[in-house]
């Protein structure tokens, strides 16, 4: 049976609309779309006529700013003058009625600006183009029409007054799949989310999810209530669980009194679908204030500053109970974030309780973050008490169930038992099925011999968990070593980072000044950074095994509580260290200070520059850093405890990041698989852990075998006979690349396990890149290669480590080996450039180095320099040949280059025009502008780019 064509899924899809109730029109370019803007625009406010320069008007206010300054200007109305001096409004869209707007289907516009580009489908609400639909045929990977659609970003949606800017949603189908993606240029395809409907079950094919998503009603509620304009300048849409939770919600508030939870897993997102819950919530008019509950100090700056990104000024951050007492009694603030603590206080405390009584009987909803946790003390119970009138809601990754709700006072209450119904499920199982978090990889590290009289014999850690083996310095060290050796390989150095969990402060102590001791005198340590409370009485009670498995409260500033002095000395000590490696000036000296130091370490993990954060409780729950993908662990976990640290490491973050690494220095498999049994299903485990090493090299190695039955050599990569054979070859290569990326964070991991060996797989990923340069060659026109319809996930080969100045050090040792090494090394050489993606532009020259200069080098002579000067003049010489070739002013290219090196932004048109000596007849300027951006793009990529500050 042939195939589904693209054509034949266009006309299917837009029948199916034209099913929904969409009006379909035919508009082929820009002057259609405007002639229907103008009469839909008409009819959307109410019957009024636009004379032409009226309209004018409109589309000069419309043709104004960024695509999220124009996501805010079509949810905002536009006071238009008329020619009879009468101000009317105009709306672009009804946000407070969504259904009530207009709504068409078209296919096939064309739009040119640098390139012309012909659209699929586009869904036009009111005359704009606010939906575009990207189709590929049944077959197709879903990732290259996602790279189409970031194509048209830069060649064509800015054309004419720029309508197609006002896209809000993109969504992408090659028939079997389909996702679904806001407007943001930034993104990656790991912000495509496929729609569900609410148990989760997925709407993957076109016609299922354009039943659902696409319905007019739906897909406007999506774009009026569902989105979230960042103070970033991002624009965010909602996932299917976080819509549905959020409309469960916002239903329980207008239809019942009744409280109620959501259970959604850690790392999904729980904060965006928060605020937005809290966003619709706040405008039901008979509600009088939402109060969003954090329990830990830790929490509210982290969620305070999320809110705050969402929408500047939606809360204001409460430091005290008297700035929570002024919220609560200021009617313009709808909004409040505050701890548990602080609301507890303004409640019992009798000089705060005289100035909030008068709100008992007020309608508050409360939200509470993490409700596994409010069930301690008299808290919760205070509240209910206090606010007559109050709804509670509780979100929760990890609910308190009657399995786990015994603890060592006693029998306590399970988040049912507080808040009520789950009105929404969304579990680990179904966001690692759904790609929105990763499945971990665990390790259990370290066996003990026990020795006796009669046998010497390998015993678990587990059987043998006293203080005094798990404290001893032997181990402790043993354990750094261990983590020294294998830290670059776990965290893919430098791409990732780590965080180390231990059982107490005095623990934590210990290890620091091993890892301080053992690094001494090394090239490049690992920069290691701690944090903890000095509180006295610091032993952490789940060391050994806290019954429910939560983790302990450990506030940054133990306020009012008894310092441990020698803890805190040592904590001061620490931070020296960290003001010495980072440039700062914290301390321990007030609480301000010390909490500053706090936010800086979360800052640093995220951004990748602290390679190890050394803990006890603080930031195992709660933090979030995509960066991180590695938990080394030494310290008892159980049920929530467990999962909340373990899900640190889970972020998605890129097609290199593949899962979590767990490395646990204590035998926590047993405790693992119940905690993954309670908080998903009993069959859960396969699919959130993954396999065994061995597993992975049995699959890499059958991958091989089928590779080798498609090119047995690497040279007859080269003789495949057509194109789809070398689409067999990409796709067989990528499997390899993909289970190899897993397999070399794994402890274990050896190429001598692998059927292919080394040298033939960088030779094969060198042919691989080759296809990949191919369909690069053949250019952005009428589609020339089914290669097209591909990802090649370039990102599994990058290393950014692997640049010229790599090279150039690689070239110092080769000038100082005996001429047979040298030959050896300098194929050696030669292979990494052709299998390096940063590197393969740089090839031919970088090869014509090594092969016409080295040979004539002295052991002592200056490599480095030789090459610079090498370097130097071939770019210069390709600069002059560039401006010679397309008539350009030197110094105006030296000023786009200089651009591109400070801004990382490639020259637009207009400044390509002004650059060049001559003013381009009209007829030629595109074809002109064309090659000259590709010419100093490719010189960008030779010269500039990868370099590795060598030059």
């Amino acid at each position: 049976m042939n195939r589904q064509s693209e054509y034949a899924l266009e006309a299917a899809l837009i029948d199916q609309l034209k099913g929904l109730e969409y009006a379909c029109v035919a508009i082929e370019d820009e002057a259609a779309m405007l002639a229907n803007l103008k009469y839909q625009l008409e009819i959307h406010n109410k019957g009024i006529t636009l004379t032409q320069t009226e309209f004018e008007r409109v589309l000069n206010h419309l043709n104004t700013g960024s695509v999220f300054e124009r996501a805010k200007i079509l949810r905002d109305k536009f006071a238009l003058k008329r020619d009879n001096n009468e101000t009317v409004y105009i709306s672009f869209l009804n946000c407070d009625d969504w259904c009530l707007n207009e709504f068409q289907v078209t296919s096939q516009v064309t739009m040119q600006n640098k390139r012309k580009n012909r659209y699929d489908v586009t869904v036009l609400i009111n005359g704009l183009p606010l939906v575009q639909i990207e189709l590929k045929r049944r077959g197709a990977e879903l990732k290259v029409v996602f790279n189409q659609v970031n194509r048209y970003h830069h060649d064509s949606y800015d054309a004419g007054v720029g309508l197609f800017q006002y896209v809000q949603l993109f969504i992408i189908s090659n028939g079997v799949n389909t996702k679904y993606f806001a407007n943001n240029k930034q993104q990656s395809f790991k912000q495509a989310f496929f729609w569900t409907d609410k148990e989760n079950k997925r709407l993957s094919d076109l016609h299922e999810f354009s039943a659902e998503f696409l319905k007019p009603c739906h897909i406007a509620k999506m774009m009026t209530h569902y989105m979230v304009m960042t103070e970033e300048q991002v624009i965010k849409v909602l996932r299917p669980y976080q819509f549905y939770a959020t409309e469960e919600l916002v239903d329980r508030v207008k239809n019942s009194n009744d409280n109620a939870y959501i259970w959604h897993t850690t790392g999904s997102g729980k904060t965006l679908t928060s605020f937005k819950a809290s966003q619709i919530i706040q405008r039901i008019p008979k509600v009088h204030k939402v109060v969003f509950v954090v329990d830990r100090k830790d929490l509210d700056y982290q969620t305070a500053r999320e809110f705050n990104g969402f929408a500047k000024g939606s809360v204001d951050e409460t430091t005290n109970t008297r700035k929570l007492v002024k919220q609560l009694n200021d009617d313009s603030t709808k909004l409040i974030l505050t701890t548990i603590q602080k609301l507890n206080n303004a409640i019992v405390k009798e000089h705060y309780l005289s100035k909030v009584t008068h709100l008992q009987d007020k309608k508050f909803v409360f939200i509470f973050d993490e409700c596994h946790r409010s069930q301690f003390g008299d808290t919760h119970q205070n509240i209910k008490q206090f606010f007559k009138n109050a709804q509670m809601f509780g979100f929760t990754g990890t609910p308190i169930f009657a399995d786990n709700a015994t603890g060592s006072t006693g029998q306590q209450k399970t988040t049912k038992d507080l808040f009520g119904e789950c009105l929404h499920k969304y579990v680990i199982v179904d966001a690692i099925k759904d790609e929105n978090v990763l499945r971990f990889a665990v390790e259990y590290v370290g066996k003990y011999k026990r020795k006796d009289s009669l046998n010497e014999m390998d015993i678990e850690v587990e059987a043998i968990d006293t203080k005094a083996l798990l404290d001893s310095p032997q181990r402790l060290g043993k354990i750094t070593d261990y983590i020294l050796a294998y830290h670059a390989q776990k965290t893919k150095a430098p791409d990732f980072t780590a965080m180390f969990c231990v059982s107490s402060v005095e623990t934590l102590i210990k290890y620091y000044e091993l890892f301080k001791d053992k690094q001494k005198g090394a090239d490049k340590p690992l920069k290691v950074a701690t944090i903890f409370s000095y509180a006295a009485n610091e032993e952490d009670p789940n060391a050994n095994g806290l019954a429910n498995g939560l983790i302990p409260e450990e506030n940054p500033i133990p306020e009012g509580a008894k310092i441990d002095k020698r803890s805190r000395d040592k904590l001061d000590e620490f931070i020296g260290d960290y003001n010495a490696m980072f440039g700062t000036k914290y301390s321990t000296s007030d609480s301000q200070t010390y909490y500053n130091y706090y936010q800086d370490i979360a800052k640093r993990v995220r951004q990748g520059q602290i390679d190890i954060l050394l803990v006890v409780n603080m930031f195992l729950t709660g933090f979030d850093s995509p960066r991180l993908n590695t938990l080394y662990v030494d310290k008892n976990l159980k049920f929530h405890g467990l999962v909340q640290a373990f899900s640190r490491t889970n972020r998605i973050l890129n097609d290199k990041k593949s899962q979590g690494n767990i490395v646990c220095f204590r035998n926590l498999k047993t405790t693992t698989d119940e905690a993954i049994a309670l908080f998903s299903n009993k069959n859960a485990k396969e699919t959130v852990l993954l396999e065994p090493y061995e597993d992975y090299v049995k699959q890499f190695n059958e991958a091989t075998i089928e590779l080798l039955k498609i090119a047995p050599t690497v040279k007859s990569v080269d003789a495949l006979p057509d194109e789809n054979a070398e689409l067999k070859f990409v796709i067989r290569f990528r499997e390899l690349l993909r289970i190899k990326n897993i397999l070399t964070t794994f402890a274990d991991f050896s190429e001598a396990d692998l059927a292919l060996e080394l040298q033939k797989f960088e030779d094969y990923k060198s042919k691989y890149l080759d296809l990949h340069d191919k369909v690069k060659k053949q250019g952005e026109g009428e589609k020339a290669s089914i290669l097209e319809d591909v990802d090649f996930e370039l990102s599994l080969i990058h290393r950014d480590e692997i640049n010229v100045a790599y090279i150039l050090n690689l070239l110092v040792s080769l000038n100082k080996l005996k001429p047979d090494e040298a030959k050896k090394r300098q194929k050696e050489i030669i292979d990494l450039v052709a299998g390096e993606v940063q590197l393969r532009s740089k090839r031919k020259l970088i090869e014509q180095f090594v092969e016409e200069n080295l040979p004539k080098l002295k052991p002592n002579d200056n490599v480095i320099a030789k090459f610079e000067s090498y370097w130097t003049k071939h770019k210069q010489k390709a600069f002059e040949q560039l401006c010679a070739d397309e008539y350009i002013n030197p110094a105006q290219l030296e000023k786009l280059l200089q651009t591109y090196v400070f801004a990382n932004r490639l020259p637009r048109d207009q400044e390509i025009v002004e650059a060049l000596s001559f003013k381009p007849k009209i007829l030629e300027r595109k074809s002109i502008l064309e090659r000259v951006a590709d010419k100093i793009k490719a010189f960008i990529d030779i010269f500039i780019e990868g370099m590795g500050g060598s030059i």
